[in-house]
């Protein structure tokens, strides 16, 4: 048990975003799940916390609790839903940081669940048939784990997944399906808070895609904010010298050079499916060596 978490430790520690989200998910689940389990067994009056983490689109609720725009989409009850949603960021978070940065998941994963939240606020204060509702409580990462699915699958739709270990399917195809269901269900009276905020991440998600295309990241801004509130949280880091360095290389630049990379090594993998590995050139077989060690 003890090596157990002192991998999660070492893993959390390692500022591995997808890790630590997953983490953090999780552990909101079980902290969740422990608190309703003694309640029920020892006949305990608990306080029931999901009106205080779950996102509302009752207007003169949410100004008393802003906070739920955040807390929402870290907050899952039911095990089949944050298993779902945790194996979704999970293979689709990989994918997004073979093109992206840390930097670019992390804030993504905010901005979608903001969008998704926004959404679902504006179409319970305004569409008859989700007025009669009486603004039920919206909880999970969907609408953010939809968000970097779309990402991933907008800036290149022609990656393709294993898709059961059985045959290979573009991500895009996958994002195209998930949205198709979530619109279809939008007249469902099961979770249709759920499926609002998930059209407003993948939104938020094909908007990145079609931005950083151009050569315009819109999560830089989320990058600056944390980075600044992280700085003022560190000890001394008023008193501490201002150091400035010159980059050599953006963010931009620096993915795009990846994404480069990423492509070459696959056009390198589909010579050697079809021709074997001793059709590779000296400097093919190079890349790909230097490529292993990374």
């Amino acid at each position: 048990m003890g090596t157990i978490l002192d991998n999660i430790k070492y893993r959390f520690k390692q500022k591995d975003i997808l890790i630590q989200l997953i983490i953090i998910n999780v552990a909101v689940f079980l902290i969740l799940a422990v608190i309703g389990m003694v309640g029920k067994l020892f006949k305990l009056d608990t306080i029931n916390l999901i009106p205080y983490i779950a996102a509302t689109s009752d207007l003169s609720l949410l100004v008393k609790r802003p906070w739920t725009l955040f807390t929402y989409m870290i907050v899952h009850i039911d095990f089949l839903h944050i298993l779902f949603n945790m194996l979704m960021l999970f293979w689709f978070g990989q994918m997004f940081l073979s093109y992206f940065s840390s930097k670019n998941l992390g804030s993504l994963y905010l901005l979608g669940g903001l969008a998704g939240a926004v959404l679902y606020i504006i179409t319970f204060n305004t569409i008859p048939y989700y007025l009669e509702m009486n603004h039920p409580p919206m909880i999970g990462a969907s609408a953010s784990v939809m968000a970097i699915i779309f990402a991933a699958a907008f800036y290149r739709p022609n990656a393709e997944v294993n898709l059961f270990m059985v045959f290979r399917l573009k991500i895009i195809y996958i994002a195209i399906f998930l949205f198709v269901i979530d619109f279809i269900s939008l007249d469902s009276d099961s979770n249709p808070g759920g499926h609002i905020a998930h059209i407003g991440g993948a939104i938020m998600g094909y908007i990145f895609a079609k931005q950083y295309l151009k050569g315009k990241d819109i999560t830089r801004w989320v990058n600056k904010t944390i980075d600044s509130v992280v700085n003022l949280t560190k000890p001394g880091s008023s008193k501490k010298m201002k150091v400035k360095y010159k980059k050599t290389e953006t963010d931009y630049q620096y993915n795009q050079r990846r994404h480069k990379e990423t492509e070459e090594i696959d056009r390198i993998l589909d010579k050697i499916k079809a021709s074997g590995y001793s059709s590779l050139s000296t400097e093919e077989k190079k890349r790909l060596f230097d490529a292993s060690k990374k």
